[in-house]
């Protein structure tokens, strides 16, 4: 009874250790800690010591793109543990910049902090917004403001973005400052167009023709989801996961069944295929 007790109570205690209901003061003291241990580890640790900007950054984007994987699962756990991984880079980067006296973890909230408060005039101002599209247009009309004049509305994406978000952004973007379709029906006469362009080059066998108008075919779809307030990068990401899941389910069951993918007939993979959709349907 009393080992129990004290299981129980072990247990209490990771649970109230990592509870979402810290006040302010816990919060502000949790985040002193982290870097108080980054300190530590950036004098005491032989790896830490090492580290500079251009040494973390492949790290940065795998921990950002663990963090993405998370949140597509909606894991509520891991999205707690891969946030903890991309603040403390992003706390290491300040750290590092402290080194060299042109800017600190301080000066990084503070950077923040006054540019969310600039670009929500409708909260910290006397601008109306009552909408999130009229937010939006508002905060890309004070981004242009805040930039220099020889920049364009397109600067602001960044060049090592993922495709399909990128093509997203851009007509975003252009969206915002009014270059977008007055009727979000129409989009649908490019989709049709550019598809139609695309099967006429494929017949005429033309690969180089071909790349050009799938990559315009796939823009014209992007676009179509963006008016329909739809994430095209979520979107696919759920396919690409929903494949895995019914692909894995006939890999299974092929092993289950002593063959390899390789001796199995199309119409025996589909039949699992369909064995695999029917039971997520269900």
């Amino acid at each position: 009874m009393q080992k129990y007790k004290i299981f129980m109570e072990n247990i209490y205690i990771c649970m109230t250790k990592y509870t979402f209901m810290h006040t302010r003061e816990e919060k502000l003291e949790a985040f002193g800690r982290l870097l108080d241990v980054l300190d530590t580890l950036r004098v005491q640790c032989p790896w830490d010591k090492k580290q500079t900007n251009e040494s973390l950054r492949p790290n940065t984007i795998e921990e950002t793109f663990e963090l993405c994987d998370a949140l597509m699962k909606n894991d509520k756990k891991n999205i707690c543990k891969e946030l903890g991984d991309v603040l403390l880079h992003v706390c290491f980067y300040a750290l590092i910049g402290s080194e060299t006296e042109d800017f600190d973890i301080a000066d990084v909230c503070n950077m923040e902090a006054d540019k969310l408060i600039f670009r929500h005039p409708h909260v910290y101002g006397n601008v109306k917004a009552e909408t999130a599209a009229q937010v939006c247009e508002n905060w890309e009309q004070l981004k242009l403001k805040e930039k220099d004049g020889n920049k364009s509305v397109l600067s602001g994406v960044p060049a090592a973005l993922p495709s399909l978000i990128k093509a997203y952004r851009i007509q975003d973007k252009a969206g915002n400052v009014g270059f977008d379709w007055k009727d979000k029906g129409d989009v649908w006469k490019k989709v049709h167009e550019e598809l139609n362009e695309l099967e006429s080059e494929l017949r005429n066998g033309d690969k180089e023709k071909s790349t050009k108008e799938l990559g315009d075919f796939i823009f014209s779809v992007i676009n179509a989801a963006r008016l329909y307030k739809l994430n095209p990068d979520n979107a696919l990401e759920h396919t690409n996961l929903k494949f895995i899941r019914r692909f894995n389910y006939i890999e299974e069951h092929a092993t289950k069944a002593g063959k390899h993918l390789t001796d199995m007939t199309l119409e025996e993979m589909d039949k699992l295929w369909n064995e695999a959709k029917l039971m997520e349907e269900n």
